[in-house]
């Protein structure tokens, strides 16, 4: 297979259309046409389907696409790194976290990666959603309690779990009986079943307030209105300081956070570093450690 042809062929994927691509890249519109049409008959596939106004990919194309182009980028990677006289780390790494652990710690650990590689443009963006790592180019995904996905390899480097938490000044309930609750998402009532150092039990939680963010949640059972189901990293120095109470630990809720990454692929060394840099920011991964990041 032609690489050249192939890289070409990528790249006007990547920007949805010749035009676009010759801006982008400097190459000849006709240079790249050319090269795709030469692919298309070496491979015998129509890889685009081709409209008046707009390019798009057929089925093989897309598959051609999404199997071909991060292992373009890493030959060219490798070269590059062979041609500096070392593997330094270097180039762009595409990092997809969840909000709450971007929003408490990834700023931090970013930070200092930065420092530490500065040949590497770190790129992080935050949503709970499963990417698609390969379609949408990430490098390294972190994520919770992920399901198991064959296409992906990797590694649990930070652990929590959830606890119930309350205001000294909010009695706990009579066995029967409701508490006021701050819940993350909608809903009207519930129960949560907690295990504490006298057995297991069950809080029954009229949901007041409904927020969408566990920082929302943390900062609103603050003020008393409520109890709320909580990561006890978000609250240790809470708890610590008397501001909150431990009701009982939610039966069943250990949390993992893993950083995943693509099978298929070789582990870059950017990849590599930032997960050796997980694992200095958290080495024994407990919720202790990431408190500390979280601070008060």
């Amino acid at each position: 297979m032609d690489l050249v042809a192939l890289a070409d062929f990528n790249l006007v994927a990547r920007h949805g259309g010749f035009g676009k691509a010759s801006r982008a890249s400097g190459r000849p519109k006709a240079t790249l046409s050319r090269r795709v049409t030469e692919l298309e008959a070496a491979l015998q596939l129509r890889l685009f389907e081709r409209g008046a106004r707009n390019l798009k990919l057929t089925e093989e194309g897309r598959a051609l696409h999404e199997r071909t182009a991060s292992l373009l980028t890493e030959l060219d990677e490798t070269a590059a790194t062979i041609a500096a006289g070392g593997d330094k780390p270097r180039g762009r790494l595409r990092i997809s976290a969840p909000l709450l652990f971007s929003q408490t710690a990834m700023g931090r650990i970013a930070a200092g990666f930065a420092l530490k590689y500065p040949d590497v443009r770190l790129e992080v963006t935050t949503e709970d959603r499963a990417v698609d790592m390969i379609e949408e180019g990430y490098d390294l995904v972190i994520r919770v309690n992920p399901d198991p996905d064959e296409s992906l390899v990797g590694r649990a480097f930070l652990h929590d779990r959830l606890v119930v938490v309350a205001s000294p000044d909010l009695p706990r309930p009579a066995a029967d009986l409701s508490v006021p609750g701050v819940v993350r998402g909608a809903s009207d009532r519930q129960t949560w079943n907690v295990v504490t150092s006298e057995g297991s039990a069950t809080i029954g939680i009229e949901a007041i307030l409904a927020l969408s963010s566990l920082i929302m949640v943390r900062d609103a059972v603050r003020t008393g209105v409520g109890a709320a189901r909580m990561p006890i990293s978000l609250v240790s120095h809470d708890l610590a300081d008397g501001t909150l109470l431990h009701w009982g630990d939610i039966e069943g809720s250990e949390i993992a956070l893993w950083a995943l990454y693509p099978s298929r692929r070789l582990l870059s060394a950017r990849v590599s570093a930032f997960l050796d840099f997980l694992k200095q920011a958290f080495p024994n991964g407990t919720p202790d450690e990431l408190a500390a990041y979280i601070g008060k």
